[in-house]
């Protein structure tokens, strides 16, 4: 019998991970998160605040309820609301999910569900089919069959029902306006990736062709040439974009929604499709890098320095970026623009695990002004961009 030879085992508790002073260390040489300046625990605890605060946001003194003419009240703060607030932020909880495996998350977002199937669901609009895109994941994942009839008849309704302004584009119906003949950049987010996703999930390629179709309408009429920046909306009617308004958060859902879409279809690095989005995103982050402010967050108005920093779309900004650079759709140039924007969120990150600095919902507006008027407030959709900043900052440390 040959002997077997014992090794003794590695003490791998006195690893340094983290040098003392890396910057005395080659780049090539330094461990990956050494010159971040953050530590990966807290950035986890972040996560963890976020989502107690977000599930318990609450709107205490209606000031913030949207009320309808025919008696119906919409809270759009609060976790048990059905909107794009609450759409946003289980998305930005799944994407947490999807990174740490956190019980927690996947436990809300489930039981989310099944007391909003409960309660029944509300009228269609371009907002409503938010939460559907985070659904779709679900599905994909445990394959309740009780999710499939609402993938199917929200995403038909999308598809065949949902109203079109000039050359087909999705006008952007909410509940309080049906906004006719409107483009608005936030549609890209709230209605084209659920149907794409929902298309490749149920195989109906027709849903990812009018997804994509979608894409290319609102780059051309809500783009600025300028800039590379996007306006807030355009309206056919007149033929204009409002108050021509280069909108934080209207961009941040362009700088989250492209490579959220590259990477869904997958498609080949020689596709013209793909490298045109990639184009368009590069072309905005070029634009964002000159606008982004000493803090490292971006202003309501990007090119206005007399308004206001708003967390939110900083937080978008940082995601996309990110993410964009994580995945080599743009270049790591960039990147440290991302990171900086990432601390400055979770700088604004309380002890409540409140995002602060965060505006509420905005409609398109024909001045400026009204744009910087918006009042700051805690809101499910801030908890849930500063949820995906977070989750994407992790991966450094990977």
């Amino acid at each position: 019998m040959t002997a077997q030879i014992f090794k003794k085992p590695v003490n791998t508790n006195n690893q340094v991970l983290t040098p003392t002073d890396p910057f005395n260390i080659h780049p090539l040489l330094q461990h990956q998160s050494a010159a971040l300046d953050a530590d990966r625990d807290d950035y986890r605890r972040a996560i963890d605040l976020l989502i107690d605060n977000l599930i318990h946001i609450e709107d205490t003194s209606g000031e913030f309820l949207l009320r309808l003419t025919d008696g119906r009240v919409i809270d759009t703060k609060a976790w048990h609301g059905f909107e794009w607030t609450q759409g946003i932020g289980l998305y930005g909880m799944y994407k947490v999910w999807e990174m740490t495996g956190d019980k927690k998350a996947w436990d809300i977002m489930i039981n989310w569900f099944e007391d909003r199937f409960k309660e029944g669901s509300p009228s269609r609009n371009i907002n409503t089919v938010a939460p559907f895109l985070t659904l779709a994941y679900l599905f994909e994942r445990t394959g309740d069959r009780r999710y499939l009839p609402y993938l199917d008849v929200w995403a038909e309704w999308v598809y065949n029902d949902l109203p079109r302004t000039e050359e087909g584009g999705f006008q952007h119906i909410v509940y309080n306006s049906v906004n006719n003949q409107q483009l608005w950049d936030d549609t890209l987010m709230m209605s084209v990736v659920p149907l794409a996703k929902i298309g490749l999930l149920l195989n109906r390629p027709h849903y990812v062709e009018e997804a994509k179709r979608q894409f290319l309408i609102h780059i051309k009429y809500l783009t600025d040439r300028k800039t590379g920046l996007w306006f807030h909306g355009w309206t056919f009617e007149g033929r204009h974009n409002f108050a021509n308004a280069l909108w934080g958060r209207g961009n941040s859902w362009v700088t989250i929604v492209i490579p959220e879409f590259i990477e869904l279809l997958n498609l080949p690095k020689d596709d013209a499709f793909r490298m045109f989005l990639i184009e368009t995103l590069e072309a905005q982050v070029k634009a964002l890098a000159k606008v982004q402010a000493p803090s490292g967050l971006w202003r309501t108005i990007l090119d206005d320095e007399t308004s206001y920093e708003e967390a939110a779309a900083s937080a978008g900004f940082a995601y996309g970026i990110l993410k964009a650079v994580r995945k080599g759709y743009i270049s790591r140039d960039y990147e440290a623009i991302g990171i900086k924007a990432a601390k400055a969120v979770r700088a604004h990150i309380n002890s409540a695990g409140e995002l602060t600095q965060v505006s509420f919902g905005t409609p398109v507006f024909n001045s400026i002004q009204e744009y910087k008027d918006i009042p700051l407030t805690s809101m499910p959709f801030g908890q849930a961009m500063a949820l995906l900043t977070m989750g994407e900052f992790l991966y450094r440390f990977i």
